[in-house]
């Protein structure tokens, strides 16, 4: 009788934990995703860094953030990422670049920059460049970026409604702006061609979740001022980013000077183009009054360390910028020639020491600082810091996982110092873009890399051919 009644108690016993924790489970908050176990390092206000932090996701954003044991406990998710052993971060942004170009890497490299487009790449670009070439080179683009841990670029070239498409199918988020020039280019061969098929581009892609649509007139140098008005006109009508070259190298300075009695700089606030739509890419030849006028109109800049050595334009004053109260970011450039690899985790190293060598000065821009605009900082770059750039509730779940065991891994005293001076882009081991998995465990999920590497290949030896 003793022993029923036992086991009837332990029974009883074992009945009110299944419920309890059944209970438990039925109270937590559903969630499509969630990552625990790793580092985390938010870039939220506080700059806050999570040992064994988590993050639970809901459709393409981030519901929330905090340590594994608090996530876990809360959100029951359809899919579970452990991610132990990993650095946990918001995905990277490279704010200026050019990808179709990836098919043109390495066409023609060690000459300065008017050379280099005057004499090799427009003529490339005039035998070569189609809506097919745009497409596979942006292939090729999105497969590199992904493996680098990129989940927003802002690009600007001919035939963007393709790199669009294309962006949209990788699964990649983008600021893309259709290229003006006053004279004939691949997709438009005048001014008119290029504002209908640019008001037609803005159209289409008007509050697509991941495709934000730009004007992006070249530079003040390639671009009369009734072009920008144009522009600008399109851009406000649309709401729509405006992406340009300013101040990259000495001779666009001393032209200017020459010509418009201003800066770059002075001369775009003068004809009334800044404001805080604008992207402008390099911002190296500025002097203390463009950087208050930059800062006070709002407008975003984004500096290119690779491709500012590469062709010797100069050194960006990005601590004075940024102590100016300039939004800077990072990009890459076009991986042509101007730098040939799209690995924004490179450029984050660059940035540092070429800011240190520059000043002579190794507190110059520490790696917490370039980390900040490899994210949080170029989102703000870009205008887009309420959507990314930070890992917080209400934003995109644009994430990165990098793998901490590595030889060059460990061992980790200090995140930020691990990613800008010691990991690399081989080490990003998972990339999440609005929620969804694009790369796991280094297996591209969007793309067909096998089948893009082809095609470049056949694409590579057209281009050298029609250049004989």
């Amino acid at each position: 009788m003793k022993r029923q009644l036992w086991c009837f108690c332990v029974l009883a016993a074992s009945a009110s934990v299944f419920a309890a924790s059944a209970t438990a489970q039925e109270k937590r908050q559903r969630a499509d995703l969630v990552i625990a176990g790793g580092t985390v390092v938010t870039m939220d206000a506080e700059r806050r860094i999570l040992e064994d932090g988590a993050i639970a996701v809901k459709g393409d954003a981030i519901v929330d953030v905090g340590t594994r044991a608090q996530i876990e406990a809360k959100y029951a998710a359809a899919t579970h990422i452990d991610a132990r052993g990993k650095l946990v971060l918001p995905g990277f942004i490279n704010g200026h670049t050019h990808v179709p170009m990836t098919l043109l890497r390495g066409l023609k490299d060690d000459v300065t920059l008017d050379v280099w487009l005057k004499n090799y790449i427009f003529p490339a670009e005039a035998k070569n460049v189609t809506e097919d070439f745009v497409r596979w080179g942006t292939r090729l683009a999105a497969a590199e970026m992904i493996r680098g841990g990129v989940t927003t670029f802002a690009d600007m070239y001919y035939f963007e409604d393709a790199i669009a498409e294309e962006t949209k199918a990788a699964g990649m988020r983008g600021i893309l702006g259709e290229s003006w020039l006053d004279f004939p280019v691949p997709d438009n061969k005048n001014e008119a061609e290029a504002a209908a098929y640019t008001e037609k581009f803005l159209k289409r892609w008007q509050g697509d979740p991941l495709i934000h649509a730009a004007v992006a007139p070249h530079s003040i140098y390639l671009c009369s001022q009734k072009t920008l008005h144009d522009v600008q006109a399109l851009a406000q009508k649309y709401h729509a980013p405006i992406l340009i070259h300013v101040a990259e190298i000495k001779k666009e300075l001393d032209d200017s000077l020459a010509q418009n009695h201003a800066t770059p700089v002075q001369y775009m606030n003068r004809i009334g183009l800044l404001g805080p739509d604008v992207i402008a890419a390099h911002c190296v030849w500025v002097d203390e009054t463009d950087r208050k006028l930059l800062a006070a109109k709002g407008v975003g800049c984004v500096h290119n360390p690779a491709s500012n050595m590469m062709l010797a334009s100069g050194v960006a004053p990005v601590i004075e910028e940024r102590a100016a109260g300039v939004a800077v970011g990072l990009g890459t450039d076009g991986p042509s020639g101007s730098n040939n690899d799209l690995n924004l985790m490179e450029e984050m190293d660059l940035a540092a020491k070429l800011q240190k060598i520059a000043k002579m000065d190794a507190r110059a821009l520490g790696a917490k600082g370039v980390v900040e605009m490899a994210t949080i900082e170029g989102a703000k770059a870009l205008h887009l810091e309420k959507e990314i750039g930070s890992l917080e509730p209400g934003k995109k779940a644009d994430i990165t996982l990098i793998n901490l065991n590595e030889p060059n891994a460990v061992p980790m005293y200090d995140a930020y110092s691990q990613l800008a001076y010691a990991l690399k882009g081989s080490d990003v081991e998972t990339v999440i873009i609005g929620g969804r998995v694009v790369m796991r465990d280094r297996k591209l999920l969007t793309l067909r890399e096998t089948e893009i590497i082809t095609k470049a290949r056949e694409y590579g030896k057209k281009v050298e051919s029609s250049l004989k």
